[in-house]
């Protein structure tokens, strides 16, 4: 019995490394074997590669979101907490885009300090072929952080009043739009102001002309001399003569006199060359710096000068109608004089750490001024114009509403922004408030930080 275990003992060790040689020496199953198991490591890198280009996609979702809710929430001060939130909430709500597939996004957070505002939120991202190794979720997190700058803004809004402001696109005229961009540009800048008087805006509707106010008929700025010409009214007045008393024969005349001044509509045309373009105070002996009163027939709305009472600035952009021809080089030249001490709006002395800007919008190109109506001879006005502005520290930000792109470009606007990415260049009237935004928040300095 003990050389029979003894044979057996032998014989098990040498068939099964004889088995075990046969299976490593194989050329057809063991390939497919080894194949199949190499496959293992292979799919599940395959499958983390999958799940964090999703997570990765719900990261970049989530930043997108969390920056767009945190300017929202930072351009609302005054607001409570919970006002913040539920702001904060809903601007993130509508800028997340993806589906429950990869998976839900937590409540936004919102924290806020003296000059910041943080807000975060996470996602668990549902795995897909990780879940062979276990691994059901990929968390992802975001928090994103806006700041914004104590500063003080002296801001003009030039904006373009004339009859193509009426056109429109999907149903909403281009002024409409302009209407709603101006409310929330309003609403970014009163936030801004930490202190009463901090920011101030000016508002020039502008067409051919602007509309200084009828109340200023007396004002020693105004050049009455072509006004004078051409709003005329016959009058009787007495010629002497030897007429008798209870006849019809009074020896009296007609005589062709200038209007009351009083019954003018308050409409300015161009200065006299080259002061149309700067922002020299006019002298009442210098005719040449005068403001030529004019009695155009499709004045616009009369122009509000630098304050900070935000319900007045509401009601005047609410109050902006269409009419009349395009000349951006008296809107712009206003703007600036809105900004100006002196006559005629007496901005007063511009306060320390205090910036001038110039927002100039236009839906066209320059069709009419007090000498032309030749584009390219008004386009060098309004150049010699921006020159100035700038050239006296103003910040210039131009608009141009252009529908569908039907005018290609406006050069002229293009060169009168302070810099490149100051000139915006629309195709949609819808895309105004958008931009109105972008500038707001980037003369108020609100940012994100990270």
């Amino acid at each position: 019995m003990q050389k029979v275990n003894s044979h057996i003992a032998r014989k098990v060790p040498f068939a099964a490394g004889r088995t075990i040689r046969r299976f490593f020496r194989a050329r057809s199953g063991n390939v497919a074997m080894m194949f199949a198991l190499s496959l293992v490591p292979v799919c599940i890198a395959a499958g983390a590669g999958l799940d964090l280009a999703r997570a990765m996609i719900v990261r970049s979702q989530l930043a997108e979101a969390l920056d767009s809710a945190g300017i929202a929430a930072g351009s609302s001060k005054g607001l409570s907490q919970s006002q913040i939130q539920a702001l904060a909430q809903n601007y993130f709500n509508a800028n997340y885009k993806l589906n429950s597939s990869y998976g839900t996004p937590s409540p936004v957070n919102v924290t806020i300090d003296d000059n910041k505002i943080k807000v975060s939120s996470s996602v668990d991202v549902p795995a897909t072929l990780l879940n062979v190794i276990g691994k059901r979720t990929l968390p992802v997190s975001f928090e994103s952080t806006v700041v914004w700058g104590q500063t003080k803004l002296w801001v003009a809004l030039v904006l373009d009043n004339t009859g193509s402001m009426l056109e429109s696109d999907h149903g909403t005229s281009k002024l409409d739009s302009l209407k709603s961009a101006a409310h929330k540009l309003l609403e970014i800048l009163q936030n801004a102001s930490a202190n009463a008087g901090d920011v101030k805006v000016s508002i020039v509707p502008f067409n051919k002309d602007v509309n200084a106010g009828a109340s200023f008929y007396r004002a020693d700025w105004i050049d009455w001399s072509d006004w004078d010409s051409q709003n005329t009214t016959t009058v009787t007045v007495s010629c002497g003569g030897n007429g008798h008393h209870g006849s019809h024969n009074h020896n009296n005349c007609t005589q062709t006199v200038p209007k009351n001044h009083n019954s003018w509509n308050g409409c300015i045309t161009d200065r006299d060359q080259d002061y149309d373009t700067d922002n020299t105070t006019p002298v009442a002996s210098r005719g040449s710096t005068l403001f030529p009163a004019e009695q155009y027939g499709s004045c616009p709305l009369q122009l509000l000068p630098l304050t900070d009472d935000w319900s007045t600035l509401s009601d005047k952009i609410d109050a902006m109608y269409a009419v009349g021809n395009t000349n951006q080089t008296i809107g712009l030249a206003w703007g600036w004089q809105t900004l100006t001490d002196g006559d005629p709006m007496n901005a007063g002395a511009l306060p320390e750490n205090t910036t001038r800007v110039i927002i100039l919008l236009s839906d066209g190109l320059n069709t009419e001024n007090r000498w032309s109506t030749w584009q390219s001879s008004i386009d060098a006005r309004e150049t010699k114009a921006c020159d100035a502005a700038k050239a006296a520290g103003a910040i210039i930000y131009t608009v141009f509403v252009d529908i569908n792109g039907t005018s290609g470009n406006s050069a002229v606007l293009q060169s009168c922004a302070s810099d490149s990415a100051k000139a915006f260049d629309l195709t949609k009237s819808s895309e105004i408030t958008s931009t109105f935004v972008s500038i707001g928040e980037d003369i108020t300095n609100l940012r994100v930080a990270k």
